[in-house]
């Protein structure tokens, strides 16, 4: 196996934007751990306005001036890095142990140099869709009555040693049984036990109390776990860090169900870790291992622009294989909306290919001396070597298979394997016949081209008013009884819905689109705008009405109340959860729950409330602070619990 670069410059997950450079977590770990316990609570103070206040020098070094005796210097690496801790030098006299330079280094933006994200998707949209892949399974209750009797989740943590869940989860394969455990050093013993009692503190503590001592708690149980050979643990707890940073900051980036699904990631894998034993999925690498691929034909479907929050932009073109294997090349460097909007017509760069984003799109490649990544990204290794192929439109195969399947079997399918994906990967692209409905809002939508199908929702891709999704759907909207062929990834958070990537007539059909010759039967919504030309004259039959959408099984479900209770406790940390469960009845808080059958979901939303509020007291009858661990057990296991009636209610949503 072959570590291979990517041909695309990967962004961090958190890229500086401003005037102070990226710091590894280590370093600033070391930075808060140094201060006394009296320097420690002015920390966040301290912290505001430092990033305002800095200078940047001719010599790529970075100051911030505390007063006129303090002067904090940051001097990152030759890839623009805060790396040690010689890197940071303050010239008060308590330095290196002093507030102002623990200020300035918890104010930049934290690095992450080892190991690149995935680059062809949003940073937000990446960490909900990892957050997803630590449901572990429990008990689900559903409204008909019928229950999948899983491995529940409450007993997972350092407690339980020696024991893991045996339902699905992270390392179980879909077409077999889940891989053996492995046996863990101790060394991944104390990591994995360490991390679990840091996310638990910072769970209790939440977004109002989790400020730079919590997160700094954090960063150096994930450098330990990352000493250990745990990386999938440490990219977890970097993901809660940035989610409370966000919050904390009241970024626009902060979405408050991205970081409970963090928690939720965070808090599975350390205690699956700590508990003893654990899959391969749990303690592989989160790198991005390219493989000898041979020879390849693939084939574009379509291209996608990618516009991180973090200042990236580029584009991603996804391929299939003629066995029906999905490929992908992207292009994502700095740059932001120019960048992606410019990347769909720059050059490929694969093995020498005369071909731009546009062409291969509609084209294809014979690649030989391939490498393929684990979810298909293909490699610019200095072997590799491509030859432009006609492309098929997608009326042949393999691009046919995809319009084939019913859209519903194709999400359970997705919804099924979600679990079992130890990458967080993005949901694979499918392929429907619809009909046009009419607007709802800014989304369109459409009925599937099939006896009894519900009313689905397609949702722009990439919502930014500089790129043609939201202009494109608008204008299919303008046109009910249209009937179209969409591909598009599924949202496996929402009921029903879709984001489009690309559109095409339907063969046969009469009231289709009527697309250019050069444009292979399909327009990609991220990059073609569609004109009145490419819709037929006159008007169809008018299709069911907006009206007749069906209730929201997921939106007008009890299970809100699951979901607010889960989140106010990450907003307001344990005394929120404890505050609202003195405010109402339990039973009566959580009675539409079991009136709904979710007997289950009530029964963890209550038992987290009373662990939340338990109050213990010390031998002379004083209050004192109870343990986290039990608080964040019972939390993994109703929010874990929430996640899989949601996947349940989503895959219904479908049928």
């Amino acid at each position: 196996m072959s570590t291979e670069t990517n041909t695309d410059t990967e962004p961090s997950a958190e890229s500086s934007t401003g005037p102070l450079p990226p710091v590894a977590p280590e370093v600033l770990a070391e930075a808060v751990e140094n201060l006394t316990g009296r320097l420690r609570k002015k920390l966040d103070a301290a912290i505001e306005g430092c990033a305002a206040g800095a200078a940047r020098a001719d010599d790529g070094s970075v100051t911030v001036r505390f007063g006129e005796d303090a002067l904090v210097t940051l001097r990152p690496g030759p890839a623009g890095t805060v790396t040690a801790a010689e890197q940071a030098v303050c010239t008060c006299l308590l330095a290196p142990r002093c507030l102002h330079r623990a200020a300035v280094l918890g104010a930049a933006p934290l690095a992450d140099p080892d190991r690149p994200p995935h680059p062809d998707a949003d940073a937000d949209a990446d960490a909900a869709s990892a957050s997803a892949s630590a449901s572990a399974s429990v008990s689900v209750s559903v409204p008909d009555g019928r229950a999948e009797s899983q491995a529940g989740v409450g007993a997972v943590g350092p407690s339980s040693a020696g024991r893991v869940g045996s339902g699905a989860g992270p390392g179980s394969s879909p077409d077999g049984p889940e891989p053996a455990a492995e046996v863990l050093t101790a060394a991944r013993l104390r990591a994995a036990a360490a991390l679990w009692q840091a996310a638990a503190e910072a769970l209790a503590a939440g977004v109002t109390a989790g400020g730079a001592v919590v997160q700094a708690e954090l960063l150096r149980a994930a450098h330990t776990a990352r000493l250990a050979g745990l990386p999938r643990a440490e990219a977890a707890a970097l993901r809660v860090v940035r989610g409370l940073r966000a919050a904390r900051e009241r970024s626009g980036a902060h979405r408050l169900g991205d970081l409970t699904g963090a928690f939720r990631e965070l808090l599975h894998i350390a205690g699956l870790l700590a508990s003893g034993t654990a899959g391969p999925a749990l303690t592989g690498t989160v790198r991005r291992d390219y493989r000898p691929g041979g020879s390849l034909r693939v084939y574009g479907m379509c291209r996608e622009p990618v516009l991180s929050a973090t200042g990236y932009g580029g584009v991603v073109t996804h391929l299939l294989a003629p066995d029906g294997a999905r490929h992908s090349v992207s292009d994502v460097r700095p740059g932001g909306l120019a960048r992606a909007r410019g990347a769909g017509s720059a050059s490929v760069a694969l093995g020498g290919a005369a071909l731009d984003h546009a062409g291969l799109a509609r084209g294809g490649l014979r690649i030989a001396g391939a490498t393929v990544s684990a979810d298909g990204r293909l490699g610019a290794g200095r072997g590799v070597q491509a030859t432009p192929l006609r492309g098929i439109p997608w009326t042949e195969e393999p691009a046919a298979a995809l319009f084939g399947r019913p859209a519903a079997e194709a999400v359970a399918a997705q919804l099924a394997d979600r679990d079992t994906d130890p990458d967080g990967a993005a949901p694979a692209l499918l392929g429907c016949e619809v009909t046009v409905v009419g607007a709802a809002g800014e989304d369109l939508l459409v009925r599937e081209v099939r006896a009894d199908a519900p009313l689905l929702r397609l949702r722009a891709a990439h919502p930014h008013p500089e790129l043609p999704h939201t202009a494109n759907l608008r204008r299919i909207a303008a046109h009910p009884g249209l009937v179209l062929r969409v591909l598009g990834r599924p949202d496996l958070d929402r009921a029903a819905t879709l984001r489009p990537l690309a559109v095409g007539p339907v063969p046969g059909a009469e009231y289709t689109l009527r697309l250019p010759e050069e444009w292979l039967g399909r327009a990609d919504l991220g990059y073609d705008l569609l004109q009145g030309s490419h819709f037929p004259p006159g008007t169809a039959a008018a299709p069911a009405a907006p009206a007749a959408e069906g209730p929201d099984l997921l939106a007008d479900s009890p299970l809100w109340r699951v979901r607010r209770l889960l989140e106010s406790g990450v907003a307001g940390g344990r005394r929120a959860v404890a505050e609202a469960a003195r405010a109402a009845e339990p039973v009566t808080a959580y009675r539409p729950l079991r009136r709904a059958g979710f007997t289950a979901a009530a029964e963890l939303a209550a038992a987290l409330a009373a662990e939340a509020d338990r109050r213990p007291r010390d031998p002379f009858g004083r209050l004192k602070d109870p343990s986290p661990d039990g608080y964040a057990r019972a939390w993994l296991a109703a929010s874990t619990h929430l996640a899989a009636a949601e996947r349940y209610l989503v895959a219904a949503s479908w049928s």
